[in-house]
């Protein structure tokens, strides 16, 4: 080995154990933290256990009370958006029922429906059939 070649592997050692050092101190830095971490988790889960779970009755009882009302007022909305889902159709969709002389609150056979439909285009179709879903006149 020549000088040159001896002090390049002298330099890249004193980098490898300045890099050493770096990571040392990193996982020194990262261990207290943990650490620290550690102690207010372990803070926290005795403050909670030491805390009776039924300390006050009288707010256990309110909120069940509450759940209840939140829950009464839940099932008024759904049945009030189930009132106000659309159930008219479209002009056009009511003209197309009449020339097939079925009204529009009738369940439909998908035959019929399809039949009625052949002269609209496939977007149209499309268009009818969901507003026909909407209003529950086919699956």
């Amino acid at each position: 080995m020549n000088d040159e070649m001896t002090q390049q592997l002298a330099a890249t050692a004193e980098r490898l154990a300045n890099a050493a050092e770096t990571l040392d101190r990193v996982l020194q830095k990262l261990d207290s933290q943990q650490e620290a971490l550690d102690a207010k988790v372990d803070r926290i889960v005795a403050a909670v256990e030491e805390r009776p779970a039924d300390s006050d009755p009288d707010r256990a009882r309110k909120l069940e009370q509450r759940v209840s009302e939140l829950e009464k007022t839940n099932t008024e909305l759904r049945a009030q958006a189930a009132r106000m889902a659309r159930k008219t159709l479209s002009p056009l969709v009511t003209a197309l029922l009449s020339k097939s002389g079925t009204e529009p609150g009738d369940r439909l056979d998908p035959a019929v429906v399809d039949k009625t439909l052949q002269s609209l285009s496939v977007e149209q179709r499309i268009a009818v059939k969901a507003e026909m879903a909407r209003a529950g006149m086919i699956d």
